[in-house]
């Protein structure tokens, strides 16, 4: 059977076996208020993450230490084992399998990725992005303004890059595969050691890439 593809950020409506799921006061809290966070650790080659979900979706995937940390996040995350949360299990499970060289598709997971229309355009072509594979800011340009029948200079590239270093959903989201002109490692808010790791991981040959001068992060 074919899988229907829709935008991540599409509206779910909350599972009611989600919150039977959850125990004690967090099912309390999670009947109370749709707007709870619930927040767990994973440790990772690439270094330790944190992995937020709200409303059975998941809503962050942020690297320790990087650029933008929980940004989109303004309430307060409530730390969880991945076993009361069902998405969060999910989404450890994801984590697992991508980082034992599998080759795991973001359409397996509810994401919900918060930011301005055009960010999240951007996210979803990123989605789209096969494993292994990469494409750069100004190919990202072209194809939005192909998809809304622009010319292409209505979309710029450094527009595109803001976008692609705020994603809020890092590795599932796959930003890293994202590229600078001519082989250029920039623009990955989790550092450009972080990017090279993920690429190599995913069988890229990162030798004729080079490191930019200053700046990681757009």
């Amino acid at each position: 059977m074919s899988r229907v593809f829709l935008p991540f950020w599409a509206d779910l409506i909350y599972n009611n076996q989600e919150l039977t799921a959850l125990t004690g006061n967090r099912a309390e809290a999670a009947r109370g208020s749709i707007l709870m966070i619930y927040s767990v650790k994973y440790a990772s080659c690439a270094g330790l993450l944190t992995i937020a979900e709200r409303n059975g979706r998941v809503i962050g995937l942020w690297i320790e230490g990087q650029k933008y940390f929980a940004g989109n996040v303004k309430e307060p995350m409530i730390q969880a084992e991945p076993s009361d949360v069902p998405i969060l299990s999910r989404a450890c499970s994801w984590l697992d399998r991508y980082f034992a060289g599998g080759q795991p598709s973001p359409a397996e997971l509810p994401l919900a990725p918060e930011g301005s229309e055009f960010r999240r355009r951007v996210w979803d072509i990123l989605c789209r992005i096969p494993y292994g594979q990469t494409i750069t800011y100004g190919e990202i340009a072209r194809q939005m303004a192909a998809e809304q029948a622009a010319a292409p200079r209505t979309v710029s590239a450094q527009a595109v890059g803001g976008a692609v270093g705020h994603n809020p959903i890092s590795i599932i989201i796959p930003c890293h595969r994202v590229m600078g002109a001519g082989g250029n490692l920039t623009g990955y808010a989790g550092g450009i050691a972080v990017k090279k790791l993920l690429l190599e991981l995913e069988g890229i040959d990162t030798a004729g890439f080079f490191v930019p001068k200053k700046g990681t992060a757009l």
